[in-house]
């Protein structure tokens, strides 16, 4: 049950932040950075109707369909999400007023919170429907992925926005999906805290047991093969915070300083010695 809570109040949590980024700075704006929101934008201001209501409108019929001819992908949190953020976009419109006249500013800032709020809600096992539900139509009844079906989807409301709002304001909204995307996948993936490193050695033992007495971190030996030499070697494996992958260099310098590393960046680690999960 409390995991239950939780998770909502994570979807909630994620709805009112995503309403406010709304609220305050694409639709003064006439930011229509794509989906159903972007949609409800455009006929906003050129018809007064509720920015919310419209989005309710447009997303019940979609969650129905969606539930219908896709099967129960979209659950519970998904409902809830759709239809809190309507009320919470037409709440915050009641008594909104533009943050800021600058239009870079507002795509900005609008799509920064906009991430915010939504890559919590997905965090959270939530959704806003919309978008998502769109391009999962599109994908099973065209041959496309579902990701080109979400690109189609929002570009169509870009382009509407184009023709309704003029082509400036169209690319600001293209500025705008694109900060929220990448907000999204931060708040998802969290930030590059962490280092993998794939070290290729004939001292792997050494290296090995040095990592884990001096960082006191866990190594994984992997089975490699070189395809040209055909020479069977240990593929050491390790995760590192970011100020602790000096110190892993240097210990590979210490015993081989002809060994091969690789180091990546990790965006999120869950299990000892990190996060929990």
């Amino acid at each position: 049950m409390k995991k239950i809570v939780l998770g909502y109040a994570g979807v909630l949590i994620g709805v009112i932040i995503t309403a406010f980024g709304v609220s305050f700075f694409l639709i003064p704006a006439k930011i229509a950075a794509g989906g159903v929101s972007g949609l409800a934008t455009v006929v906003f201001h050129l018809t007064g109707f509720p920015v919310g209501i419209t989005m309710l409108l447009f997303n019940i019929p979609l969650f129905l369909l969606s539930w219908r001819l896709i099967g129960p992908m979209f659950g519970a949190k998904t409902l809830f999400g759709t239809i809190t953020i309507s009320i919470f976009v037409d709440l915050f419109n009641q008594f909104a007023v533009p943050m800021t006249s600058d239009l870079l500013l507002a795509a900005i800032y609008g799509g920064v919170i906009s991430g915010i709020g939504l890559g919590l809600a997905f965090r959270s096992g939530g959704s806003t429907g919309g978008t998502d539900m769109a391009a999962q139509l599109v994908a099973r009844f065209f041959p496309t992925s579902v990701g080109q079906a979400l690109l189609f989807v929002d570009g169509f409301v870009i382009i509407l926005a184009g023709l309704a709002f003029g082509l400036e304001l169209a690319m600001y909204a293209l500025i705008a999906v694109f900060i929220t995307t990448k907000t999204i996948d931060l708040v998802q993936e969290g930030q590059n805290y962490a280092k993998a490193t794939l070290i290729i050695s004939d001292r792997a033992e050494e290296i090995g047991q040095s990592i884990m007495e001096r960082l006191e971190r866990g190594v994984t030996s992997l089975d490699g093969r070189g395809m040209y030499t055909k020479d069977d070697k240990d593929v050491l494996l390790v995760i590192v915070s970011r100020v602790e992958i000096a110190q892993v260099k240097e210990i590979v310098r210490e015993f081989d300083q002809s060994a091969f590393v690789v180091i990546a960046d990790v965006h999120e680690v869950l299990g000892e010695g990190f996060r929990r999960l």
